[in-house]
């Protein structure tokens, strides 16, 4: 069994092909549920994002060049969408452990590592919440999408200079935030 490319996916998809807009759909899904996750408040907050994204990919299918790659066109989508969110929303809430309930990992088998690494990634999520929407959304392309910042400059319509000043200033914020969350913990 081979797996379809994107291109040919869309093509089918665009000719009225309702399982190759399904697979599209089962391929991103988790791609951009995630992305929602470490952008948005809360994961109710991921999944409006997920189910509008996929209706603008949807709409915008017959104007893709095929000429570029899909993924990096998806993800353009997903972040104009997180944008337009905190656009809507005009103030930030702040993040609440209510808002960021993540299901344990039960994979692993020392519970005090679990705690710790669970303890990490909501202080990390915390810190990321803090930060403007620009900064959080270079910081989660660099680290959590392994994009280039040229790529991202790219996606965002941005210069890579600008990429790299919002990166820079993103990550001071998040040292500050994160070394503060400690300090607070330790006290």
């Amino acid at each position: 069994m081979f797996i379809k490319t994107d291109k040919k996916l869309v093509h089918q998809a665009l000719n009225g092909n309702a399982k190759a807009w399904v697979s599209l759909v089962k391929r991103y899904e988790k791609l951009v549920y995630h992305y929602g996750i470490r952008m948005l408040p809360n994961a109710d907050d991921a999944l409006d994002l997920l189910q509008e994204t996929f209706t603008s990919v949807f709409k915008s299918l017959p104007g893709w060049n095929p000429d570029n790659p899909f993924k990096p066109w998806l993800m353009t989508i997903a972040h104009r969408r997180c944008v337009e969110f905190y656009r809507r929303r005009k103030e930030q809430h702040s993040w609440t452990e209510e808002e960021h309930d993540q299901p344990a990992n039960d994979s692993w088998s020392d519970p005090e590592q679990s705690y710790g690494q669970q303890q990490q990634q909501e202080q990390l999520l915390r810190a990321m919440q803090q930060l403007p929407i620009e900064q959080r959304t270079v910081i989660e392309a660099k680290f959590f999408r392994q994009l280039t910042t040229r790529e991202i400059a790219e996606q965002q319509g941005d210069s890579e200079n600008t990429i790299k000043s919002r990166l820079y200033s993103g990550m001071e914020k998040l040292k500050v935030y994160l070394e503060g969350d400690y300090e607070q913990q330790a006290s």
